[in-house]
């Protein structure tokens, strides 16, 4: 009887394990590739303040490409699927400081925060994809 226990235990074992692989490797992350437009101030509606994301070379680890506009590298640029969400964060600049950015997709959108400790601020943004 107790190694029909042991047995079982083991089958329902492997079977989450396999479930969680097949959904962590089912993420498709080619969805974050492309460019981004962010608002910047998506609950001030009178306020057009965006920016652009472009997102390439996106792998399992991690991603590259610019924040705010073309000439603003990403950097240390990181991507985490483990509760079958696509998380990313990245660090980027504009010669005032350094601009630590998170986010996660759902439903065909990014949502994410920018803070800069140097500028005292941190912002919390929505970005729809241009292409």
């Amino acid at each position: 009887m107790r190694a029909l226990y042991l047995v079982s235990l083991c089958l329902i074992l492997i079977s989450i394990s396999n479930v969680n692989a097949q959904s962590e490797s089912a993420i498709d992350l080619s969805v974050l590739e492309g460019i981004w437009k962010i608002d910047m101030s998506p609950e001030d509606k009178t306020d057009a303040n965006f920016a652009n994301m472009k997102i390439s070379e996106v792998s399992n680890s991690g991603f590259e490409g610019y924040f705010y506009k073309d000439g603003f590298d990403i950097r240390s640029g990181r991507i985490n699927t483990q509760l079958g969400i696509i998380y990313g964060a990245l660090i980027s600049g504009d010669g005032t400081g350094e601009y630590n950015t998170a986010f996660y997709y759902k439903d065909g959108l990014l949502y994410g925060t920018t803070h800069s400790v140097n500028r005292d601020f941190l912002a919390v943004w929505i970005a729809t994809k241009e292409n």
